[in-house]
């Protein structure tokens, strides 16, 4: 009968709670779901909890994650992510790139220096202009979280299981980044080795020159520096 206590109470919050109420109950079996509208046109409520998410300027790197419940406002966020940051990188950022939910400037860090998106583009200069279009960037990595990195679709259990999801999204986007630069280096180390032995191999057979051009012998590192530019 104990057992059945918990979902005692959630049964009767249900059964007294309206339309205007607030903390509604809208899953017994994850009450800390909550409704969140984020002004889609396409999907005006969605269920869940919220994620603040930071990235790195050039390369996408994730280097700050949270779970944040109660339904948060975006601009009250802010600083707490920087934090994070700080706390996992070891460096504070002097200048940050975010949309209009973070409007805020209450809530802005004194020491850091936020740009909104959606700031005039001719009153910026082209330096601020170029930030605000990389800004987009972060949006395919909100999508490969969710869709490759089962942030969509959370299986562990209450506020805690949120936590450890999202951080587990994250470590695992970070990895395959990881892997695909170690990837990416070996095969320029391969393309490398390969570049030598076929140049020794070449020179001992002083012979066999006539049949070589001389834009053939340039094949190998042109195929190294496409390598390294993909």
């Amino acid at each position: 009968m104990n057992d059945l206590n918990p979902f005692l109470e959630i049964s009767e919050r249900i059964l007294t709670q309206s339309k205007n109420s607030k903390n509604k109950i809208y899953s017994i079996h994850a009450p800390e779901v909550e409704c969140i509208s984020k002004g889609k046109s396409h999907k005006r409520y969605e269920f869940g909890c919220k994620v603040s998410l930071v990235t790195t300027s050039k390369s996408n790197w994730i280097v700050g994650v949270q779970a944040l419940h109660d339904n948060p406002y975006d601009g009250h966020t802010l600083k707490d992510a920087i934090n994070q940051m700080e706390k996992i990188v070891g460096l504070r950022p002097k200048e940050v790139y975010v949309d209009l939910g973070y409007k805020d400037k209450d809530h802005h860090p004194e020491d850091v220096q936020v740009h909104l998106s959606n700031k005039s583009r001719k009153k910026i200069t082209r330096w601020e202009r170029m930030w605000m279009n990389r800004r987009s960037a972060i949006e395919p990595v909100i999508s490969h979280l969710k869709q490759d990195h089962n942030m969509i679709r959370n299986f562990l259990k209450g506020k805690e299981g949120d936590r450890i999801n999202a951080i587990l999204s994250a470590a695992g986007f970070n990895f395959s980044k990881l892997i695909r630069a170690f990837f990416a280096i070996s095969k320029i180390l391969f393309l490398h080795r390969f570049y030598f032995q076929f140049e020794s191999c070449f020179f001992s057979f002083p012979q066999k020159s006539q049949f070589f051009r001389d834009d053939y012998l340039k094949l190998p590192s042109d195929l190294l520096i496409r390598t390294c530019i993909k």
